[in-house]
């Protein structure tokens, strides 16, 4: 089914209450709003039960004969594990302050992606069979029957949840709905039904080090084609190595920043810092991934996935990790690392070689952020900066939802963003758009498949209006954000809602501005355009 085309879109969104009540509306599996099944090869690799061919658009899902007894058992072990999940289940009181806050919402009008309701589809199941008012009550009490219908709604409206936790931004009571729907989706897998787009990365990532498959030579090759590319856009011939032992730090960044424009852009940016300050590094090819698919699976994938960053660094014998600009990598190093996989014993507290700056707040993880290190060395007057060479573009800076309400990094970006360009260039999105409250791309969470098209776009419409309003306002031509994800999918976003704006890097535009040593006469950009518009 093709997308809508924009105004058709916008036509659809008509925001009001159902013809019935929410829980006699039966879900409406219609392309463009599921996603695929996940393949059974993946299931099966990755260790979840119940492999098998299934289609969401199926009446039978081929569910395991004792289905409900799983659900409720993984219901009743989590209400224990998570005092979090607990809370969230019982303190709600429908308040409706997060209401109109999911970019979902704003996009579909349809009730259910609103988050108080989208948790009221697992609340319904907490109080039918975990209270007393509920099984007295029955729906009265906003209880109701677990059914095959029931897990239906939780794979289209979970798989409808960035888990961008902006609706816990506006909550009173700290509700975080995304934690219900990763344990929505982490039930969903205790009977084999799970998408696709999550898990075949994630089956990659343990077979070759990267989501996308690409083998550990691959890798290596494709950096070392980037190589070619920065000496032609700067005359400067990086050298980059891998798997070396006894490097100083080990360098993690997203697996599309090697492979996929606009992204490659930004780490050509990182490979000309490294060498202008003569940095003391080396790539991993055999953990070519810094993105971590098991915040969109399981707490136990999660764990799994993350742990091998740091067993490499064991292996390799570093001091300590640098991470590249990804959303989901910093999510799990700043909120679940510590108590999944750290303290990082095996090394020590990252230290730049430049600045001599200690990373204090890293003491436990051993990890940063190239937006950290960046900043830091220009704070320090350690980098020659012309910022006249970004003079073609007008900026404006999409937060990462996982950076910014994940770990509460919004000024590092903006700080370098304004000395590596004419600040005069730089035009924020509207103030409730922005930093804490940023909206969305609407693809985060594992949704960036083709199949979910249409629910991409409406889920990116309040970030793609935020934009409009920028370029219409200021021309702004290009929108920098620090999120490998972002960097696909704001493509596809644009292209819809806003076409002719570009997506880039904040170290492709540092790469821009970076005058190196004994670099000849800088002419273009590293995307190879002409670094003056005639």
């Amino acid at each position: 089914m093709a997308t809508p085309k924009p105004q058709e879109l916008v036509n659809t969104i008509k925001p009001a209450p159902p013809a019935t009540e929410w829980m006699d509306t039966p879900v409406d599996l219609r392309p463009g709003t599921f996603c695929y099944a996940g393949k059974p090869k993946f299931v099966e690799y990755l260790g979840f039960p119940f492999p098998r061919e299934w289609r969401p658009q199926d009446e039978d899902w081929k569910l395991p004969p004792n289905w409900k007894e799983i659900i409720l058992e993984g219901i009743r072990d989590r209400l224990l594990r998570f005092r979090s999940f607990h809370l969230f289940m019982d303190i709600c009181v429908r308040c409706g302050a997060c209401a109109d806050k999911c970019h979902f919402f704003i996009g579909s009008g349809d009730p259910k992606n609103m988050p108080v309701l989208r948790a009221e589809l697992m609340r319904s199941i907490y109080r039918r069979e975990f209270t007393q008012a509920g099984r007295i009550f029955g729906k009265l009490a906003g209880a109701r029957e677990l059914t095959p219908e029931v897990i239906k709604e939780w794979y289209q409206y979970f798989y409808q949840c960035t888990e961008c936790r902006r609706c816990s931004v506006f909550c009173p009571y700290g509700i975080d709905t995304a934690e219900v729907t990763m344990m929505g989706r982490e039930l969903m897998h205790l009977i084999g039904v799970n998408i696709n787009w999550i898990l075949e990365p994630a089956a990659n990532c343990f077979r070759v080090g990267n989501h996308l498959g690409i083998t550990p030579h691959a890798f290596k090759g494709s950096i070392e084609g980037l190589v070619d590319d920065v000496e032609t856009a700067t005359g400067i011939r990086v050298n980059p190595t891998f798997n070396r032992k006894g490097a100083e730090i080990l360098f993690v960044t997203p697996s599309a920043d090697a492979f996929a424009a606009p992204a490659i852009f930004t780490l050509m940016g990182y490979m000309l810092l490294f060498h202008q300050i003569g940095l003391d590094y080396t790539f991993s090819a055999y953990n070519s991934e810094g993105g971590n698919f098991g915040l969109f699976t399981s707490n136990e994938m999660m764990k799994r996935l993350n742990a091998k960053m740091y067993a490499e660094s064991k292996r390799l014998g570093v001091k300590w990790i640098l991470g590249g600009e990804c959303g989901h990598m910093w999510r799990v190093v700043h909120q679940y690392m510590d108590t999944m996989n750290g303290p990082a014993n095996h090394l020590e507290v990252p230290r730049s070689p430049v600045t001599g700056t200690v990373f204090e707040h890293a003491k436990s993880t051993k990890m940063v952020h190239i937006c950290e290190f960046t900043a830091d060395l220009i704070r320090n007057n350690k980098l020659t900066l012309d910022p006249s060479r970004n003079d073609k573009y007008k900026v404006t800076f999409h937060d990462s939802c996982n950076t910014a309400r994940g770990m509460g990094m919004m000024e590092e970006p903006r700080y370098i963003i304004n000395k590596v360009m004419n600040p005069a260039n730089f035009h924020e999105m509207p103030e409730n758009t922005i930093r804490e409250q940023t909206f969305c791309c609407g693809s985060g969470s594992g949704l960036n498949t083709d199949e979910l098209m249409e629910m991409r776009m409406r889920g990116g419409f309040p970030r793609g209006n935020a934009l409009k309003h920028v370029v219409d306002k200021h021309g702004v031509n290009l929108m920098a954000c620090i999120c490998a994800i972002d960097k696909a999918t704001l493509s596809s976003l644009v292209d819809y809602w806003v076409p002719g704006t570009e997506i880039g890097g904040v170290h492709e535009l540092l790469g821009n501005a970076l005058v190196l040593d004994g670099e000849p006469e800088r002419t273009q950009n590293l995307r190879g355009e002409p670094l003056k518009e005639d």
